[in-house]
């Protein structure tokens, strides 16, 4: 489908287009107020809101480290088997 090149049709198209984006803002505004008073929810219910933290010890640092070179030696030693 072509698009006229007559600029009164294309001014025209924007300002319908404006008057669609303004339509959809103010619908999406008004969601967020509606969401602004609510608790966050998830799939499985509500959730926390705020910065999540997590901590991993030194230890369990190590054990995945150990835990992937484990799994990469595997892989190394499949792929040399499999030629």
């Amino acid at each position: 489908m072509e698009l006229s090149t007559d600029p009164a049709v294309l001014r025209a198209a924007l300002i319908g287009y404006q008057q669609q984006l303004d339509y959809i803002n103010s619908k999406m505004d008004q969601l967020r107020r509606k969401l602004a008073g609510l608790p966050a929810v998830g799939i499985f219910g509500e959730i926390e809101v705020g910065p999540r933290k997590h901590h991993v010890s030194p230890e369990g640092r190590a054990r995945i480290a150990a835990a992937q070179k484990k799994r990469w030696a595997a892989a190394r030693k499949a792929a040399r088997a499999a030629k």
